[in-house]
């Protein structure tokens, strides 16, 4: 039998790495959908809608991932922002609101490490309220989820998100930079789950020769418990995390490795531009995804702004500078004024670092992007 008799359509979708011409498409249609319908939503350069919201709502974080915030950099003595320098929750639930008048349906929070902010549910509870948002997800480490998980879920909190590279423990800890952290993270993914924050999500970046061994043992500890573990390639987000293309392992890799144990078959995506390629197993023991920048970039279908704890509006991942909108809000500017200047933004987005990267990469003088820290995954 073939290596690849376990799985239907083991390609990751190849029509996702689609050539640009500049153009809208039909894959854009908006959805008509919904209190507003996307009526007044902008379409970039390339005809994309702007769909989902990511907000940074803490630029700090407990642990110190040498993929995203390595400790040589981020050590005691950095200079965090001061707490007068974030957005207030006042501030966030203004922007959303005019986010969400331009189209955005979606509402992510993340971080640094957004339980750290205090006081998180009651913004959490302020988002929910929002006419026209119909999901608000949080990502976070998990070390703290365990005391907040019921209060974020009477909140109104939807979803959940953990970051969770692998359940080795020490290799675990040589991931998070020193720290020993494990169990109160399954003990915050358990309380997440009798809260009631379901779908649950597991995010696991691979590097090749750290963590990709331990793959099969992550899908394996948590088939058949409803939550969903996603695997996300090895990414060269921000400057300081020593990325190189031999540290990536690609998905199909992982999906033929694992479909050789449980046989799988994709599955249709929940929603347009939905970044993760889903497969479920065979047995009806849930389901897995695969995040695959790098292999098989997803930039045609992106719909994701980001807004960083500071009110800088991003428009991608990857980007190298954002557009300051505390300024404004803070001098009085108006609804439409801000409205204005987040709409301008994205009808002048053309982002696609990811189809790009090999390009952008080989020249004399590298891009400075943005630390993934700061503006969220």
């Amino acid at each position: 039998m073939s290596e690849r008799a376990n799985i239907v359509d083991l390609p990751l979708d190849p029509a996702r790495a689609r050539a640009h011409d500049g153009r809208p498409r039909d894959a854009h249609a908006p959805d008509r959908s919904g209190p507003q319908a996307l009526r007044a939503s902008p379409r970039d350069t390339l005809g994309r809608p702007m769909h989902d919201l990511r907000i940074s709502v803490m630029d700090r974080c407990n642990f110190r991932c040498p993929y995203c915030m390595p400790r040589e950099t981020f050590h005691e003595h950095y200079r965090f922002l001061k707490s007068s320098e974030r957005l207030s929750f006042e501030e966030i639930t203004r922007l959303t609101r005019l986010f969400v008048e331009l189209g955005v349906r979606k509402v992510r929070l993340t971080g640094g490490e957004p339980l750290l902010r205090p006081n998180l549910s009651e913004l959490v509870g302020e988002l929910t309220t929002l006419d026209g948002v119909e999901d608000v997800a949080l990502t976070t480490n998990g070390v703290l989820l365990a005391q907040h998980a019921a209060e974020l879920k009477a909140n109104g909190l939807h979803r959940i998100t953990v970051s969770l590279d692998t359940l080795d423990p020490e290799i675990f800890k040589r991931m998070n930079g020193g720290f020993e952290e494990l169990e109160r993270v399954l003990q915050g993914i358990k309380a997440a789950q009798d809260a009631g924050l379901t779908p649950i999500k597991t995010n696991a970046v691979i590097e090749r020769g750290v963590n990709d061994h331990t793959v099969l043992d992550m899908v394996e500890h948590f088939r058949g418990t409803g939550i969903i573990v996603r695997f996300i390639e090895y990414m060269d987000v921000g400057n300081r995390n020593d990325w190189s293309p031999q540290r990536v392992v690609p998905s199909r890799e992982l999906l033929e490795r694992i479909a050789q144990r449980w046989p799988l078959h994709p599955v249709e995506e929940n929603y347009r531009g939905e970044v993760a390629r889903r497969y479920a197993f065979d047995d009806g023991a849930g389901e897995i995804g695969f995040i695959s920048s790098v292999s098989n970039p997803f930039c045609g279908d992106c719909s994701r702004a980001r807004l960083s704890s500071e009110g800088k509006f991003y428009t991608c991942l990857f980007a190298t500078d954002g557009v300051d909108l505390r300024g404004p809000l803070r001098a009085g500017a108006s609804d439409d004024e801000l409205r204005e200047l987040i709409r301008s933004t994205w009808l002048g987005r053309g982002d696609r670092y990811s189809e790009l990267r090999a390009s952008l990469r080989s020249g004399e003088h590298p891009l400075r992007k943005i630390e993934m820290y700061y503006i969220g995954g």
